[in-house]
């Protein structure tokens, strides 16, 4: 045993950064879920989640609203800091159906110029932080007004520009799941940061949305269709690892046989929790809020509205007859 090595080598990481110049890396733990590319001679210590990818169209994809609130409720906190956990945010979150085209040739131009607008204002402006551009970020979202430091951090960091890459990026990620009625007349992140049952709405339906996507693409998996992120590099001939299902409350990612009885099981805390334990429900019990309600204890008017909206957004995308 070599006792004095603090770590094992990334012999999964390494091969496949190999043939890249460049990867996508995010801090594990952050006020604000921000997503960079750093050069292949940088190398990631065990704060910062790296993924092999050198494409923009990715990175872009991954800065979105969709992405993020993903990101809130499947990972962890440290204190009052949301925490990126590899496994549950980025291996479950599932990509939309993307191919080469003017549609994904637009979300890899804005992730592009995403990136390089951070960079270059940081550059112009040492002192910027990313932290404090987000922070000024969120305010204007919320609506609340600037003190003299963060009008400073404003001018500088060009904030408005900021705000208008990460629209056009939230507007290009929502058409390319096929979400364009989600569209409302302010962006959806102006809608999240000012709360609020409009703010409450729109974070359940994506989440809902999200897991049943979820669902659908570890099927695909199951019956043999894998949708790689880079087909030139990752082998179908190989022993893969599937996209893994969101099911039951205590265990993330268990296969369905290993599950808990779903008719046994509390009521789950989180929506994507509530969405697997509904489909998992819906063959024996049918799509009835009130009978599928009655699983989980005594009568509860939130619960019957709770798996009423779940049941009519999974109406909505077809999964439900």
């Amino acid at each position: 045993m070599n006792w004095w090595i603090f770590g094992e080598p990334r012999r999964d990481f390494r091969p496949a950064l190999a043939p890249l110049l460049r990867y996508i890396a995010t801090v594990e733990t952050s006020k604000h879920r921000f997503f960079t590319f750093l050069e292949k001679e940088i190398l990631p210590d065990n704060m910062l989640i790296a993924i092999a990818s050198d494409d923009a169209a990715h990175l872009g994809i991954l800065s979105s609203q969709i992405h993020v609130i993903w990101a809130l409720a499947m990972g962890g906190t440290l204190e009052d800091r949301p925490r990126y956990n590899k496994t549950r945010c980025f291996e479950t979150f599932p990509f939309p159906e993307l191919p080469e085209g003017e549609l994904k040739q637009r979300i890899r131009d804005l992730g592009e110029r995403l990136d390089a607008h951070r960079k270059a204002r940081q550059a112009a402006h040492p002192e910027l932080t990313i932290t404090g551009l987000y922070n000024v970020l969120a305010k204007l979202r919320a609506g609340e007004p600037l003190d003299a430091k963060e009008k400073t951090i404003h001018d500088q960091g060009l904030v408005s520009v900021l705000k208008q890459l990460h629209d056009d990026l939230d507007a290009a990620v929502f058409q390319a799941y096929g979400w364009t009625g989600l569209a409302t007349a302010l962006p959806a992140a102006d809608i999240l940061a000012q709360g609020g049952a409009p703010a409450a709405a729109l974070e359940q339906d994506i989440l809902t949305r999200l897991v049943a996507l979820n669902h659908a693409r570890a099927a695909e998996e199951q019956s043999g269709l894998i949708r790689y992120l880079r087909p030139g590099y990752q082998n179908p001939a190989a022993a893969r690892e599937e996209q893994p299902a969101l099911q039951g409350a205590d265990s993330s990612f268990l296969p369905t046989s290993d599950l808990r009885s779903a008719a046994s099981a509390p009521w789950p805390d989180s929506l994507p929790e509530q969405v697997a334990l509904i489909r998992q429900l819906l063959p024996a019990h049918g799509p009835d809020a009130e009978a599928l309600s009655a699983r989980f204890g005594k009568k509860s008017k939130k619960r019957v509205e709770q798996i009423a909206g779940i049941l009519e957004t999974l109406k909505g995308l077809g999964m439900l007859g």
